[in-house]
């Protein structure tokens, strides 16, 4: 009796091992599926990222041409404007010259007659 007693006892640790080693790889496997999802989800990220980074210098280079496009547009819009600004400043001098000229020619014209 106390031999069948032992063997019962053995065969029931026996059984709760067995259990306890199922259970530690449902709950490997359990982590194991975790982590391959978040391997997954790691890697998608990562080429969102790399498009992303690749959209990001390309807009960057798109913004320096355009930041120097415009800056010429502003010199040749400052320079234009400064050389208008003395065709004007021209334009009045000779129309009081000719102004004064008129008045001159006007006095001699009446002294002569």
């Amino acid at each position: 009796p106390a031999m069948t007693q032992q063997g019962a006892t053995l065969q029931n640790y026996n059984n709760e091992l067995v259990k306890c080693i199922e259970d530690l790889r449902e709950k490997r496997e359990e982590v194991n599926r975790s982590i391959a999802k978040d391997e997954e989800e790691k890697a998608k990220i990562q080429n969102d990222l790399r498009i992303l980074t690749e959209r990001l210098a390309r807009i960057n280079d798109n913004l320096a041409r355009k930041i120097s496009s415009r800056n010429e547009y502003d010199k040749t819009i400052q320079e234009t404007e400064a050389a208008y600004a003395k065709i004007m400043e021209s334009s009045q001098t000779l129309l009081h010259v000719l102004k004064r000229e008129s008045v001159n020619l006007t006095k001699k014209k009446q002294a002569s007659s």
